[in-house]
Parts: structure tokens; C-alpha cells; sequence
């Protein structure tokens, strides 16, 4: 027996019926599926390669990434530890509305520094101030600004003995 209507099945047969996946097309009825919208990624300029997923971020309203003279520190401290600038991101979040979700999925970072209170994106609550804490399968350093450490050697002495602990 041939049944064109695949509703009239239910009528004929009474046991239950289960398809395949590969068959729940067919009988779907008349409805197409619907194209599946995508929500175009954010795309963020940053300094560095990212090499070994070592997000680094800082807050410079007036520069493209970094204050030179901070830039030249920074890349000191993280020769010290072992890193390059090809290793890491440097990304300036004063030039990018971005939410600490996006940063993730992005950069998909294995260690996080941020560098000042501005730094912090949006969504990223409850960071202990100058202590390494793992937080959603990351290792965060949540820290002074260079703003802050270059006009205070306390500061910086605090901040090198965090960072090369990471």
C-alpha cells in the first residue's frame, strides 16, 4: 500500500512509528528549513602572534596598541619569562567594544594579563587584584597599569613577582 499523505499514516497504523534521521526530511511536510543566520565574529586589531595564547590587556585611549616606552617594558618583562611579542596579544581595549565572552572564543587564551582597572572587559567580575587565579580554564593576572608601575618601583617589583610566576 502506497500513502502519499504521510499524515494519513497515523490513521492506518496503529504502533509507533520512528524515523531515521535521514528520513525525517522526507516527511517534514511541506515546510523548508530555514537558512541558518550567522552573527558575523568580532575582528580585533592586536599587536604580537599569539602564538602560545597569551592575551595581554591594556587600556590606551590615545595610541593604536601600546605607549612606546610601555611597549619596550613590556617586552623586556616578558623576555625575562621566556615570551616574545610573536608569542602573545597585545590588545588594546580602549579601541574595541568587546565582552570578555568574545576575547575567549577569539583569542582563546591559555593565560590572561590584565593590565589595569580600564583593561577589564565587560562581563569579568570578581578579579583578585595583584594574585594568579585560575578562572574558566585560565590562568588571569589581574594588575597594575604601566601607567602605575613606571612612577612606582613598588609596584613594579609586585608586578614582576606575578608575572613570573605565570
Amino acid at each position: 500500500m502506497k500513502v502519499e499523505d504521510p499524515n494519513a499514516l497515523r490513521f492506518i497504523l496503529q504502533d509507533e512509528i520512528y524515523l531515521l534521521d535521514e528520513d525525517k526530511s522526507l516527511y517534514s511536510g511541506a515546510q523548508k528549513s530555514q537558512p541558518e543566520i550567522q552573527t558575523s565574529q568580532p575582528v580585533f586589531n592586536y599587536l604580537g602572534a599569539n602564538k602560545k595564547s597569551f592575551l595581554i590587556l591594556v587600556s590606551y585611549p590615545d595610541h593604536e596598541f601600546i605607549k612606546d616606552d610601555h611597549q619596550v617594558a613590556l617586552e623586556a618583562v616578558l623576555g625575562r619569562i621566556g615570551y616574545n611579542r610573536d608569542d602573545v596579544a597585545i590588545l588594546n581595549l580602549a579601541k574595541h567594544d568587546a565582552k570578555h565572552a568574545q576575547l575567549l572564543t577569539f583569542f582563546v587564551p591559555k593565560t590572561l594579563v590584565i593590565l589595569g582597572e580600564s583593561a577589564i572587559p565587560p562581563g569579568m567580575v570578581d578579579l583578585k587584584f595583584n594574585g594568579i587565579e585560575k578562572s574558566e580554564g585560565l590562568t588571569v593576572l589581574y594588575t597594575f597599569s604601566f601607567d602605575e608601575m613606571m612612577a612606582n618601583v613598588d609596584n613594579k617589583k609586585t608586578f614582576w613577582e606575578q608575572i613570573k610566576n605565570l
